[in-house]
């Protein structure tokens, strides 16, 4: 597949995760840009923010949803009064550590939820991202 994204968005709290997942980016070699926000305010600051010199608009962003402060639900909550012209075609996947099925039927709630997956992050969830949403 010869697509190639210009960002991807870890919103996760965890610095062990975000560099790990960081390096599966990396390594995956399909993605120019990676932006982490360890805080859903921090993510939300950062998408309303477009006319900042190192804005680079996310077309994925990977979310967790245990996170203090505000968690991952909240985080969408707060996102889904965006204007649509920054949420558009961007791909938001749950990427957690939580089995609890509760939490997904929560997520399918989101339009804006296009997928639910359990840490840790791969590129082989990475392709299908690319083929299911960007072929």
């Amino acid at each position: 597949m010869d697509k190639y994204l210009h960002c991807i968005m870890l919103v996760d709290d965890d610095p062990d995760d975000n560099y790990i997942h960081q390096l599966v980016i990396t390594d995956w070699g399909k993605c120019d840009t990676v932006r982490v926000a360890e805080t859903g305010t921090e993510a939300l600051t950062y998408l309303a923010n477009t006319a900042h010199p190192d804005y680079v608009r996310p077309e994925v962003i990977l979310l967790d949803i245990n996170m203090p402060g505000m968690n991952g639900f909240e985080f969408l909550e707060e996102y889904h009064q965006l204007d649509n012209q920054l949420k558009s075609n961007v791909v938001v996947m749950m990427l957690t550590t939580s089995l609890n099925p509760n939490d997904e039927h929560r997520a399918e709630k989101f339009n804006e939820v296009t997928g639910y997956r359990n840490k840790p992050l791969t590129k082989a969830m990475l392709d299908d991202v690319l083929i299911e949403h960007f072929s």
